[in-house]
Parts: structure tokens; sequence; C-alpha cells
């Protein structure tokens, strides 16, 4: 029992220790390669911090609308019954 806890606990701490030993570098094109083309209208090529960066349109803030009284729901002329199979 202490062997297989103690192996468990050795496995999530090397786990760990090879998770916070990732590169924290800039990021840049491959040597050979070019930066992506400038967009049509744009004074300057975006860096690569503007690219990872996402726009306001894919991260909208949320909007919370409360209802401040309730009312009962009318009737919907279009909600009929399922047909009958012939």
């Amino acid at each position: 029992m202490r062997i297989a806890i103690s192996r468990g606990l050795a496995l999530a701490m090397l786990t760990a220790a090879l998770a916070a030993c990732g590169g924290r570098q800039p990021l840049r094109p491959i040597e050979g390669q070019k930066m992506p083309a400038v967009p049509v209208g744009a004074a300057a090529a975006p860096t690569a911090q503007q690219l990872m960066t996402p726009p306001i349109q894919a991260r909208p803030e949320r909007t919370v609308d409360l209802l401040t009284s309730s009312r009962v729901r009318e009737d919907d002329p279009f909600d009929l019954p399922p047909e009958s199979q012939p």
C-alpha cells in the first residue's frame, strides 16, 4: 500500500516538474520564413503579440440583463400539436 502511494506521489511530482519546464521565449518566425503579409489598410505588419491577442469580437464582455418583472406567456398560434400519421 505504501509503495503504491509513494509511486503515485513520485509520478505526480515528475509530471508537475515536466509541466513547469516549458520555454518562455518571445515568438519569432522560423529561419527562412517571413512574417505574415501586412493586412490591407494597415500601416505596419502586426507583431507576434498582436497576432496572439484575440480581438474584442472574439471575447465580448458579458452583459447581465435582469428581469425586473415577469408576465404570463400569451398563446402562440403557431404552437400546433404534431400531425397524426394516416
